[in-house]
């Protein structure tokens, strides 16, 4: 199966909203996310299961599938973005119907908990999907600028996205030397692991896996980096782009520790591929939009990261 492009984004299309993991505690920040769209000249359409709460996940997973499959269908629908992430998308992963998907493929954007689904769509419909800014979390108040700019950049331009551009005074760091190129696939370390020996994680052979995480302890990312390794992964790869590992530090200061660079370079250091680091995705303001499988440039020789197509037709 051929990977699928969606169509890009117009002034006046309609966007839909759904809440595939878990709802925000504040529901008014949906109301303002849906705001802040139209006000930009776009129709929305909010999925009639948004804003309910089953414990920690955003109603049932029928009702937080339905969503889904309902803005695939909607013919109307040019994008579909994520509330939030949280927690309980990969329970949707073995109720979804992927040829609905592949038949409709659409924007659909979202990060940390969606990586599952992001994922999922690309192993079973090949749907290029947007790691990207969500509802309740990055347009309910004050917009970064940056954020902002290159989603809108990504979603809406036809034209080859080229070498990334880095938020003011940030630099990328390169743990290895080398080049690559592959597709690019990933998310959340989290959910990629949640993935492994099911049928929803796409074979990494020659791809550029990313990896980012929020609040995990050193010793945490460690377990889950040896389970990459113990199950062949960053052996298959061509190379390594590294996002913000935000809050990822051992929080009681009696405990002994690990560094997370310490983590990083027990596995990275003998891998024969690139690896950048300090990339600028993942739990953080000024956050770029990474479209999961469209193919990518790692030159870890000069510090750079380049996506060598268009993420939309």
């Amino acid at each position: 199966m051929k990977t699928q492009k969606p169509q890009s984004l117009h002034n006046g299309d309609t966007i839909g909203i759904i809440s595939p993991a878990s709802s925000p505690d504040d529901l008014t920040r949906i109301n303002k996310g849906v705001s802040y769209f139209e006000h930009l000249g776009y129709n929305i359409e909010v999925g009639k299961n948004v804003g309910k709460y089953s414990g920690y996940l955003a109603g049932t997973d029928e009702e937080r599938v339905d969503d889904l499959h309902e803005m695939f269908a909607n013919k109307n629908i040019r994008a579909i973005i994520c509330v939030r992430g949280g927690y309980g998308s990969p329970r949707l992963l073995n109720k979804i119907d992927y040829k609905l998907i592949e038949k409709n493929p659409k924007i659909f954007v979202g990060y940390s908990d969606i990586t599952a689904l992001q994922l999922a769509l690309y192993q079973k419909a090949k749907l290029v999907t947007f790691a990207g800014p969500m509802v309740a979390v990055d347009f309910h108040s004050e917009i970064n600028r940056y954020t902002e700019e290159i989603f809108w950049r990504t979603i809406t331009s036809t034209k080859k996205i080229d070498k990334a551009i880095l938020p003011e005074n940030e630099m990328l760091v390169s743990l290895n030397k080398g080049k690559a190129e592959g597709e690019i696939l990933g998310g959340n370390l989290s959910l990629i692991l949640s993935l492994l020996g099911t049928s929803y994680l796409p074979k990494m052979k020659d791809k550029i896996l990313f990896l980012e995480d929020v609040d995990e302890a050193p010793y945490k990312v460690d377990r889950m980096l040896n389970q990459l390794t113990l199950a062949g992964i960053l052996t298959k790869i061509s190379g390594i782009l590294l996002g913000e590992f935000t809050d990822c530090n051992e929080k009681d200061s009696a405990k002994k520790t690990l560094t997370l660079d310490e983590v990083f370079s027990n596995y990275f250091e003998d891998l024969e591929c690139p690896i950048i680091k300090n990339f600028p995705h993942g739990h953080r303001k000024s956050n770029y939009t990474i479209p999961f499988g469209i193919k990518t440039k790692l030159n870890a020789d000069k510090g750079y990261v380049e996506f060598l197509e268009s993420a939309v037709t």
